[in-house]
């Protein structure tokens, strides 16, 4: 027969019986030639075909258990416990990554058998990242992500699909871990708390399509304040988010997680497209509006794809002598004072900030009062900006609008 691409059983039949009445001829003869293609015709054909079924994973760790003479106790350093390798040998309990990379090393069984997939090879290890360190618990408390009892030993998986989820590992690379954040980070913050509320963050910029693209430079004095003029509304921080993302600029509001110690964050999504998330955790009208200005700043001034894709911020550190002193965040600090109240403003109305100035109680509120009024704004920027500058956190605390943020993001984010 003449050789040609096999397509049917009856083609295969034919090109087998041909190989049998081959398989005398000699190598470089006509017959050797067609003898050689059609052994590779007959190859392609069975691989689509009659694929050869991978070993089940449990199967091959047995029988490399009998090749080496090892017992069960002997698989405790790679599973883990010897509960769990009598789990996993009855199959009650799946292989996890960290297991199947620990009997690929220590067993030299194949990745492709331990994943049951051909060719398959394990995904990129983050030796820097203790996957079991995530708030897995939180997580899914929150709905973030769903999982069943025993999520403990998937913490890798679970955590890979989230971290697809939110657009892979260029979505706020891991070196994070070690720098990366910026440097108003607590020190007591729990960083794996702050990178999964960060790619939760992504997460839902992803599922809310913006209609317009943003604009590179967009972002100036002038947008500054009309984002700031919005504080008069008793709506202002809803007509807020809509003023951004009419401006291709993601909103977000997302509760912090346990030991994050965190007001808000910009980043850049992989696209490019920017992010202000905020967690409201001081759920008052001065801190909304002063966190959104500086995550605003930030992403005009600070942040890149090439070097810094994201930036979270700790306002409880600002001007703390914990705090690392850094431009950037002295830059955003600045300029967020400067667009929410003038320092022209400020020095006219110095007896205001001033600790030794004698308004105090109703006159200094009054004093508030009628400062918000002649620049328009509202009096809780007023009064937030003389607690910050006095040092002195229970003066006006009825005028910051305590309580009056988050109410207005229930069931609307």
């Amino acid at each position: 027969m003449k050789p040609r691409l096999i397509k049917t059983e009856d083609d295969y039949n034919q090109a087998l019986a041909r190989i049998d009445e081959l398989m005398d001829a000699k190598m470089g003869s006509p017959e050797g030639d067609e003898l050689e293609l059609l052994s590779a015709l007959v190859e392609m054909y069975e691989e689509k075909h009659y694929p050869i079924s991978l070993p089940d994973p449990i199967d091959a760790v047995m029988f490399r258990m009998e090749q080496a003479g090892l017992s069960q106790k002997d698989l405790v350093p790679f599973i883990g416990s010897k509960s769990k390798v009598s789990e996993v040998l009855n199959r009650k309990r799946p292989l996890t990554l960290s297991m199947m990379r620990a009997l690929h090393k220590g067993l030299g069984i194949p990745a492709e058998v331990l994943l049951n997939e051909p060719a398959a090879v394990f995904p990129t290890d983050f030796p820097e990242i203790e996957w079991g360190r995530f708030p897995i618990a939180q997580m899914v408390k929150q709905g973030w992500v769903s999982c069943k009892k025993g999520y403990k030993d998937k913490s890798e998986e679970i955590m890979r699909a989230f971290i697809l989820k939110a657009g892979g590992s260029d979505a706020i690379p891991s070196v994070a871990f070690k720098k990366g954040f910026g440097s108003r980070v607590n020190p007591r913050a729990d960083r794996y708390a702050l990178m999964a509320w960060c790619w939760q963050v992504l997460i839902m910029a992803q599922e809310r399509q913006l209609e317009r693209k943003f604009k590179p430079n967009s972002i100036d004095e002038s947008f500054l304040r009309n984002v700031a003029r919005l504080c008069l509304f008793d709506e202002g921080p809803l007509l807020a988010r809509e003023f951004l993302e009419k401006n291709g600029i993601h909103f977000i509001i997302l509760p912090h997680l346990d030991k994050a110690y965190l007001d808000g964050a910009s980043m850049l999504m992989p696209d490019g497209a920017p992010v202000i998330a905020m967690t409201l955790r001081h759920d008052r009208l001065d801190n909304f509006w002063f966190v959104l200005i500086h995550e605003l700043v930030h992403v005009a001034k600070h942040l890149s794809l090439s070097q810094q894709q994201i930036i979270v911020d700790d306002m409880d550190l600002r001007s703390m002598e914990i705090e690392v002193d850094d431009q950037i965040e002295k830059e955003a600090d600045a300029m967020a004072e400067e667009i929410l109240i003038p320092q022209e403003t400020r020095s006219t109305h110095f007896k205001l900030w001033d600790e030794n100035s004698p308004l105090k109680g109703r006159q200094l509120g009054m004093a508030v009062l009628s400062l918000a009024s002649s620049m328009q704004v509202h009096p809780a920027i007023i009064a937030g900006a003389v607690r910050f500058q006095r040092k002195n956190y229970k003066l006006l605390h009825h005028m910051v609008g305590q309580g009056q943020v988050r109410v207005q993001f229930l069931g609307s984010n």
